[in-house]
């Protein structure tokens, strides 16, 4: 399995027991929707590996706990400390109307209320406070925020991201 073809779950982020238990932060704004998992893939070393789970709970609401299985003691448990875990894009959950996921609309065209076509979606920088759709238009990169006033519709069918964004923010792009 390639780290392309998965999303993010979350990071290890501390021991729980001496018996080999650990705490996940979790990525999420729904963490029940994890509590089902057999196996996740953990990076190491630029590698995903495949752990199977013995058993999980949430821990304090915002935290996973995590028993792996072959994951016996504080030496193994330290040794996974700071890992960040994988599971495959084929088990996110399917998204409806204007929600969306990251991945999922790159390559979308994008048409502006008021300025029309504006080129397509070359990726999401997510690195900053405020997260910006990167537009590639005419050579040129336009960034525009992920915002819900901004987004008017997701249509998937024509892979095409409309919205309407605030005047004047276009042309200082061009």
């Amino acid at each position: 399995m390639q780290k392309k073809d998965c999303f993010f779950v979350g990071k290890i982020v501390k021991k729980y027991s001496f018996k080999g238990e650990l705490l996940v932060k979790l990525d999420t704004d729904d963490p029940e929707q994890f509590l089902e998992m057999e196996s996740v893939f953990v990076e190491q070393h630029k590698n995903l590996i495949p752990f199977f789970i013995e058993k999980l709970s949430l821990h304090k609401s915002t935290l996973l706990r995590v028993k792996f299985e072959e994951v016996e003691n504080e030496a193994d448990a330290d040794a996974l400390l700071g890992t960040e875990l994988f599971l495959p894009l084929s088990l996110l959950p399917k998204l409806s109307g204007n929600k969306f996921y990251y991945h999922e609309i790159i390559g979308f065209k994008v048409t502006d209320e008021n300025f029309g076509a504006l080129g397509t979606v070359a990726g999401v920088n997510d690195s900053t406070a405020q997260h910006l759709f990167e537009i590639e238009y005419q050579g040129k990169e336009i960034l525009i925020p992920v915002n819900d006033e901004i987004i008017k519709k997701v249509d998937r069918e024509t892979n095409t991201l409309y919205l309407k964004t605030p005047e004047g923010l276009i042309d200082l792009y061009l």
